[in-house]
Formats: structure tokens, C-alpha cells, sequence
């Protein structure tokens, strides 16, 4: 991805005779700062720099766009890009690129530096427009865990730094508050890591006469589709099918909650007898009236999707006050393996959603590694075991990527909007296809698994798949849903 160009001005010292950072002043017209000119001599000396840049530029030398530059990253494939200077005849494209990066959901923002890295090399030829190559420069913004944060840093982006597109990821708290400057503002945006069912519903006016979205697309699993992954989990070990839910005052909780559209019909008709205490505020640190409820209820499987370290704090209560269900099914808070380790040999045997894994048998369409290359990079890069969000946001610009060379007009926001409506692309997660309208306009879903964590080899815990009836082409361990030790 592109760097913006250094303004420094540049260093003079005493020289023997023309400069070769002034003739390619003269040559390009423009004051070259000494910055950039060392870095173009880091490719094999100043002559060397000078002619590379040159070949970059033309024999005549008329282009004065600055160069990119791609810089020495972990990549997917093992190997680092070598730092050439690549002509950029077209204008940057500026992407705006929202996730929470501290507080409560640090975890799903993990992977992003990572990412953006890995994605640099692809990103400085790949891009290309009705023939002209145009650098990409990303702008990336932390929303601290809070929507207002989300919305702010949103705002900065389109009416500050005046971006072309936006890429949001991670739980409705951020995805929505981002896709709705997106929508009042005429930008367009592509998001992810959120079940489709906040998205959508929760930001129209009238949740019971549903509007397709002018500006917002996102992809992502449904909520049928991790009831039906956590049904086909329990049923793989014997309980009495009473079932504590843990849901949170926020847009996730109120949704897995919600009686017509959540958990509550879905598990009533599979058989199931949900106790649901209510919602609770996130960062609670008392959680006795939830397991009060469970245990008088009888309930021996938990489910619910709590931040991870409220999780934390209620699970570890509930063993301490004698509640310890044989199944526990909890989406978010288990889905990295840092926040099962926080929880000590508690962790063993918790399950959750899987959404990416490196068995997921799907590659990038920009840099071509599989999911497997592109989790072991990750480790390669950082030493920490690979995380979900990893391949979705590397899919977040896989898409953004063929949206724009896709678009007709750069200058248009309406014809880039329009190239990500038809957009019917292969990922690292699977198909992303907006051209069926289905389950509604503005939405994709992509594949939903189920896994178990279990005692590891090289990490503390594995995350096991032991649910793929929906999308067998996913491999599964062969291994069934284990009650918890």
C-alpha cells in the first residue's frame, strides 16, 4: 500500500558536482526530498536508485507522481517483496479502514498490522483502473470499543481526510455506527464480523418493512446459521437440553436474544428449554443473578455471546459458586485462543463458532495463499497463534480490491458503489456474491462451522472443528463434541 510521500525538504551538503538528486529534480520537475531519494539509492546504490526510478517513470522521465514503495513484510507465501519502485501514474485511492484495535474487542483488531502488511506488495500492482495503476493509501482507525468512537473516527475519514472507500469489520458496535456515516454521506462501504441480522435490521427505520441500502454491503454468517452449527454441537453429547443464555445489553445480545428472530423459537422447536435471565450491561463484574437463574433452572449447557473478558469474569464465577455446565457454546468471547488462555485449564472443552480456520479450504484472490500459508505467516510474523479475524480482513481488502478495479470512474463514489453491488468474487473466506439479493440486498453470507477447544501441541489450546453439516466441503477433525472434563 502506498506511503504518503515525505515533505521533508531536503538535506544539502557539500558535492563535487551535480547532485543525482538534481537532475532528477530537472528531470521530473519537482524537488525530490532527501528521504525519498536514499530510499530509491537503497536499491543498489545512488546511480542505481536514479536509473531504476527513471525505467519506473519512462525514458523521458515525464511522469511526477511520487513512487511507491513497497516495503519488507511478512507475506503469506513465506517470502518478502523486494523494495522497488513502482510508477504511479493514476491518483491514490485513499480506503478508510475502521476496527476496534484496544478495549474489550483488542481481540477481533489482533491481526490488522499483520494484515495490512502482508497485503502491501499486492496492493502496489494490482490496483488498476482503466489501464492506470493508482497507489492505495489505507487509513487506519482504532474505535477504542465504543460506537461513538466508531461514528467519530468515520466521520474524520470522509469529511477530513476524504476517502474514496470504506472497509469496517468487527460486531455491530462497529460495523454500524460506521456504515451509517457511510450511508448519510454518500460513501461507499464494505463490511464484515458481523451476523447479517444486526446489520441489516437493526439500521432500518422499520425493521418489519425492510430497505435495501444505498451505500452499505457487508458479508458475513447469519444468526440461523450459528443456531443451526450450535444444534448439530449438542446434539453430538447427552444433557437435558436446558440451556442458560448469556446475552449482553448491545447490539449481538439483543439479537441472539431477540423471541422472533434470536435463539428462543429455534431451540424451543428443536426441543430445547432456553432460561434467559435478561440482558445485562457489558463490563459487568457481578454475574450471581445469571447463575442463580442457571442453576435453578437446572441448565446444562451455556450459550450466549458476552464480551470475552465479561466471560471471563462470569465463567470463572460460576465454577467458584458451583455452576459448571457439561456443554458451553458461546460466541464472541471464545472465538481467540488469548482469551480461552486467559480462563487457565478452564478452558478445555468450551466450544464456539468457527468462521476461518486454516483447514478452510479457500484461497485469496490477490495473493493467491491458502488459508493455511496465510495463518502460518501470521505466526511467522507475530509467534502467536493464528486468530479468526485474520481472514476476513484480508478479505475486506480482497473485495475492495476488485470492486475498484472493477470501477469505471474513480472520481464517482456512485460508480464505485456500483462495481461492489455485482461484486461475485472467491475469497480467503469463501464466495462473496452481492448479485443474488439474497438473503436481502446489501448482504453475502459465508460459510459457518463449529469447533471445540482442546488441549494443544504447539499452542496451549487447539480450536478443533467438530460441526460441518451445513458446509461439509469444510473438513471437519472427525472428532464429536466432548462434554467438558
Amino acid at each position: 500500500m502506498a506511503r504518503q510521500p515525505d515533505e521533508s525538504p531536503a538535506a544539502d551538503g557539500p558535492t563535487s558536482g551535480p547532485r543525482a538528486e538534481d537532475r532528477l529534480d530537472r528531470i521530473l520537475g519537482r524537488p525530490v526530498p532527501r528521504r525519498e531519494f536514499l530510499k530509491l539509492a537503497a536499491v543498489g546504490g545512488a546511480s542505481a536508485g536514479l536509473a531504476a526510478f527513471l525505467a519506473a517513470c519512462g525514458a523521458n522521465g515525464a511522469s511526477s507522481a511520487p513512487a511507491t514503495v513497497a516495503a519488507p513484510t511478512p507475506t503469506a507465501t513465506g517470502t518478502s517483496p523486494s523494495i522497488v519502485p513502482v510508477a504511479s501514474p493514476g491518483r491514490p485511492i485513499k480506503i478508510g479502514f475502521v476496527s476496534p484495535k484496544t478495549g474489550p474487542l483488542a481481540g477481533f483488531g489482533a491481526a490488522d498490522d499483520f494484515v495490512l502488511g502482508d497485503l502491501t506488495a499486492a496492493f502496489a500492482s494490482k490496483v488498476v483502473i482503466n489501464g492506470v495503476t493508482h497507489p492505495i493509501t489505507v487509513i487506519a482507525k482504532d474505535t477504542q470499543s465504543s460506537p461513538d468512537t466508531a461514528a467519530q473516527v468515520a466521520g474524520s475519514l470522509i469529511l477530513d481526510d476524504k476517502i474514496d472507500l470504506m472497509v469496517v469489520e468487527s460486531t455491530p458496535e462497529t460495523t454500524n455506527p460506521v456504515a451509517d456515516q457511510c450511508e448519510a454521506n454518500g460513501v461507499p462501504c464494505i463490511s464484515t464480523v458481523a451476523p447479517w441480522q444486526p446489520f441489516f435490521f437493526a439500521r432500518q427505520k422499520d425493521p418489519a418493512n425492510p430497505k435495501p441500502f444505498d451505500w452499505t454491503y457487508h458479508f458475513f454468517w447469519g444468526l440461523e446459521d450459528v443456531i443451526s452449527v450450535f444444534l448439530d454441537m449438542w446434539g453430538q453429547t447427552p444433557s437435558n437440553k436446558i440451556v442458560g443464555g448469556l446475552f449482553p445489553n448491545d447490539g449481538d445480545g439483543n439479537a441472539w436474544g431477540d423471541a422472533t428472530n434470536g435463539f428462543p423459537a429455534p431451540l424451543k422447536a428443536a426441543g430445547f428449554n432456553l432460561i434467559d435471565p435478561g440482558r445485562y450491561e457489558n463490563l459487568s463484574q457481578e454475574f450471581t443473578a445469571q447463575i442463580n437463574a442457571y442453576k435453578k433452572g437446572k441448565a446444562e449447557i451455556l450459550t450466549g455471546v458476552p464480551l470475552p473478558p465479561d466471560f471471563t469474569n462470569f465463567y470463572k464465577q460460576a465454577i467458584q459458586q458451583g455452576f459448571k455446565p457439561k456443554i458451553a457454546s458461546v460466541g464472541k468471547a471464545l472465538l481467540f485462543p488469548s482469551s480461552v488462555e486467559a480462563l487457565g485449564d478452564l478452558g478445555e472443552g468450551l466450544s464456539s463458532e468457527v468462521w476461518w480456520s486454516p483447514t478452510h479450504p479457500f484461497k485469496s484472490s490477490l495473493t493467491g495463499a491458502t488459508a493455511q500459508a496465510l495463518a502460518d505467516a501470521y505466526t511467522t510474523a507475530t509467534s502467536k497463534q493464528w486468530t479468526q479475524p485474520i481472514g476476513f480482513a484480508h478479505a475486506l481488502f480482497e473485495v475492495a480490491a476488485d470492486a475498484l478495479n472493477r470501477t469505471t470512474n474513480i472520481d464517482d463514489k456512485a460508480a464505485i458503489r456500483d462495481a461492489i453491488k455485482t461484486t461475485s468474487l472467491d475469497t480467503i473466506v469463501g464466495k462473496v456474491d452481492w448479485t443474488t439479493g439474497k438473503p436481502f440486498p446489501n448482504i453475502s453470507k459465508t460459510p459457518l462451522v463449529g469447533g471445540q477447544w482442546r488441549k494443544g501441541t504447539k499452542f496451549r489450546y487447539d480450536l478443533v472443528i467438530v460441526s460441518n453439516k451445513d458446509h461439509p466441503e469444510i473438513p471437519s477433525s472427525g472428532t464429536t463434541l466432548q462434554p467438558i472434563g
